[in-house]
């Protein structure tokens, strides 16, 4: 460790802290999860819903695209209803005009405001606390009730089915007609929609909160924000300027003025004779850049669903192309092409680190690789599209179909390849880098870069921890494991080490700079964005300390993106410290993007989501989604082009980058993602915000609301938007492509 003790040291003890409070909350998600009863039945004894049929309806809800078709607790696409605050507010209405016919013979809109009020305080009784789980394992429904479920059931036995009469609100909804073809399990799905809507309305044991923390906001039932949820969310902002304060006092007291590295005349890293795995490397930036194509083009496609829910400029394609199903292939390419992005980045310099040499049957692996990458995405994509046709039998569509679960939507099957892949590459990296620690040199760096790269390797295997009938509780704790640890922990800090590998390797800056400013990097990024993972999981069914920690250190993860304007303007400034490193521009443009989208995307609207009482409110609104594309395609989005196109200038050093084509394409980009957060996506969410704070979730994601012609002409406005991205984005690929492609001279 030598000089660098103390910021191990540091390293070692965030780590194991944080993990120690993620691993021990988790114990409390298993222990606390919202029950799935053995039996729903009526005051007499009948059964009316068993455990089987609800898990028998999240198998049906996973078949028809799950979590990618309108939203479960919060989760999901933004198009469709939340299916549970959705069925919630359905049934209230339901035991309201039932209850105001059978007392006062009108239905419950003409009672005066005394006598509706005094009904909502009796259903808000009954719902939250007269349906509670009892010893037996069972939950036992009033007639009243009852009577509610089987008035509402059938609204979604006909929206999922293929009645004429539904066709509009299908459009609404961007369904497609005969979404869930078999009638029973229509059936079964109306009976997890209702579990779900229980568990949000239903208090826990000896607690005055839903097993939701009282989300979502539904005033008939006095879903409100919890007095936990206003203290945690104060705390969540003092935690934010504190951990700004000590950000700045350390930065200023701690740092050091390092001398000036002596640029060298001539780029180090081209003086290395290119090994014959690096070579092999050409078609991963092919793939990177042609799978950033279609996702974009597919992101295209997916937006303009929500103003033509079912056609394409008037042609009828979602019966073969179905929203879910392209916003599930949406998704995967953009996990796709930016994991390999940045596994092309580390396969690039392992030979490096390696002192310009590749172990034996490197080539190989990295070719079986490419082979094994290939197989698993259009396998995933076949068996999508197998599963939302419906082509593939009820019991393989979790293995081979279509998991239902956003992020994760990749059949278990491909899952496992994509692991095992992962697994491959992290074998391919090590090989080379093991070696490298027998060097007599300082092996801090090195160090840092391989600990990020095994966190690359192996922290998707979380999602694998859970199967088809999991409480969705227990997977969601799983999936973020992926989304937010994966992507957002470990990507970020193989992305410092790599580029201060980088960097120092080019001469741009000293050994000691890159060393402290990974293992720094690592300890901020680690502190809050661990246990503040819990923050995707306020209101999933999971308990106030689970909030609690999950506002303080999520809080934490915005402190270190108020330096990232100085890395911007290294970066930036990097291309101007020799001749030779003008040649690196586009590369360099890119990773000064990354800090600016990071500082937006990231810090500004991560934080916009982040207290608790604000998610509660925003939760499944466009607001998640303005979050969701600065921060995944502005960040890692950035970074994955420029490692490619770092990786491009070495593989082709005699071509160079088209200017014109590259800056087209640079800030057509820039100019698309700003366009669509701001003229579209954000304009929406803050009207939806507003909705969901007067009215509840119910109305801020119906079809009244989102079809209302304001909300409409937006959506048709970020046509141009989407329009000028993908321009850019096929600039951008072209020149990479073309170059990659070309002859050296």
């Amino acid at each position: 460790m030598g000089q660098y003790k103390k910021l191990w040291y540091s390293l070692i003890a965030v780590l194991t802290i944080t993990f120690s409070i993620l691993g021990y909350l988790g114990v409390e998600v298993y222990r606390k999860i919202p029950p799935v009863p053995q039996a729903y039945v009526s005051a007499s004894g009948e059964t009316l819903i068993t455990k089987d049929d609800i898990l028998a309806g999240q198998s049906a809800w996973q078949s028809t695209g799950g979590m990618e078709l309108g939203s479960i607790l919060g989760h999901g696409a933004y198009q469709a209803p939340d299916w549970t605050a959705d069925w919630l507010h359905r049934e209230l209405e339901a035991w309201l005009d039932i209850t105001a016919q059978k007392e006062f013979g009108k239905p419950y809109a003409d009672l005066d405001t005394a006598t509706k009020s005094a009904l909502q305080a009796r259903a808000a009784e009954e719902y939250r606390n007269n349906s509670r789980l009892q010893s037996d394992d069972k939950v036992v429904l009033s007639d009243t009730r009852i009577q509610a479920i089987e008035q509402v059931a059938p609204y979604y036995i006909t929206l999922y089915g293929n009645d004429a009469s539904m066709i509009p609100t299908r459009e609404a909804f961007a369904m497609k007609n005969n979404t869930l073809p078999d009638e029973n399990a229509r059936r079964q799905l109306t009976r997890f929609f209702f579990w779900t809507a229980w568990a949000a309305s239903t208090n826990r044991p000896d607690h005055d909160a839903t097993y939701t923390n009282n989300w979502p906001h539904e005033p008939l039932v006095n879903n409100v924000p919890t007095t936990e949820n206003y203290m945690w969310s104060l705390a969540s902002i003092v935690f934010l300027l504190l951990g700004v304060g000590l950000l700045v006092w350390g930065f200023s007291f701690l740092k050091k003025n390092e001398p000036e590295p002596v640029i060298p005349q001539q780029d180090p890293l081209s003086k290395i004779v290119l090994t014959p795995s690096q070579k092999a490397l050409g078609k991963y930036v092919f793939l990177t850049v042609a799978l950033f194509v279609a996702q974009v083009l597919l992101g295209g496609l997916t937006a303009h669903y929500t103003v033509e829910g079912q056609q394409f400029y008037g042609i009828d394609i979602s019966q073969w192309l179905p929203y879910a199903l392209v916003r599930t292939w949406h998704i995967q390419s953009a996990i796709f092409w930016i994991a390999t992005g940045f596994l092309t980045a580390g396969l690039f310099l392992a030979p490096i680190i390696n002192g310009g040499q590749d172990p034996k049957y490197q080539r190989a692996g990295v070719n079986f690789l490419y082979i094994a990458l290939f197989i698993v995405v259009l396998g995933s994509y076949g068996g999508n599209f197998l599963a939302l046709s419906h082509a593939i039998p009820s019991n393989l569509n979790f293995w081979f179909g279509h998991q239902g679960y956003e992020y994760l939507d990749l059949g278990r099957f491909w899952q496992l390849l994509l692991m095992v892949g992962l697994l491959l590459w992290l074998f391919l990296m090590l090989r080379c880098t093991v070696q490298a620690f027998k060097q007599k040199t300082d092996k801090n760096m090195l160090a840092i870069f391989v600990a990020s790269m095994v966190g690359v390797g192996l922290f998707y295997a979380p999602g694998l921890f859970y199967g088809e009938h999991t409480s969705l509780t227990i997977m969601e704790y799983w999936r973020w494991w992926v989304v937010h640890l994966w992507v957002e922990g470990f990507f970020e800090v193989f992305a410092t080490a790599a580029l201060a590998f980088i960097f120092y390797n080019m001469g741009l800056v000293s050994q000691r700079s890159a060393t402290v400013a990974s293992l720094v990097s690592a300890s901020l990024f680690m502190v809050g964005g661990v246990p503040g993972t819990f923050h995707h999981l306020y209101f999933s069914g999971t308990t106030t300390p689970v909030m609690a920690v999950g506002a303080s250190f999520s809080a934490l993860e915005v402190v270190p993106l108020i330096l990232l304007g100085r890395e911007a303007y290294e970066h930036w400034s990097f291309q101007h410290a020799s001749p030779w490193a003008k040649r690196l521009r586009w590369p360099l443009m890119c990773f000064v993007a990354v800090a600016f989208w990071n500082m937006v995307g990231a810090g500004v609207f991560g934080f916009l989501i982040n207290p608790p009482i604000s998610l509660y409110y925003l939760q499944g609104l466009n607001t998640t989604a303005v979050h969701a594309h600065a921060a995944l395609f502005g960040v890692y989005g950035f970074l994955a082009l420029g490692f490619v196109l770092l990786v491009t200038r070495y593989l082709k050093p005699d071509t160079p980058f088209n200017d014109s084509i590259m800056t087209w394409g640079f800030w057509m980009l820039n100019a698309g993602l700003a366009l669509m957060i701001a003229t579209s996506l954000l304009p929406i969410g803050v009207f939806q915000a507003h909705a969901s704070i007067t009215e509840g979730l119910w109305y801020a994601r119906s079809e009244g609301f989102m079809q209302q012609e304001l909300l409409d002409t937006l959506r048709w406005v970020r046509t141009l938007a989407d329009l000028i991205f993908i321009g850019g984005a096929c600039c951008i690929s072209w020149q990479a492509a073309k170059t990659v492609f070309s002859r050296n001279r």
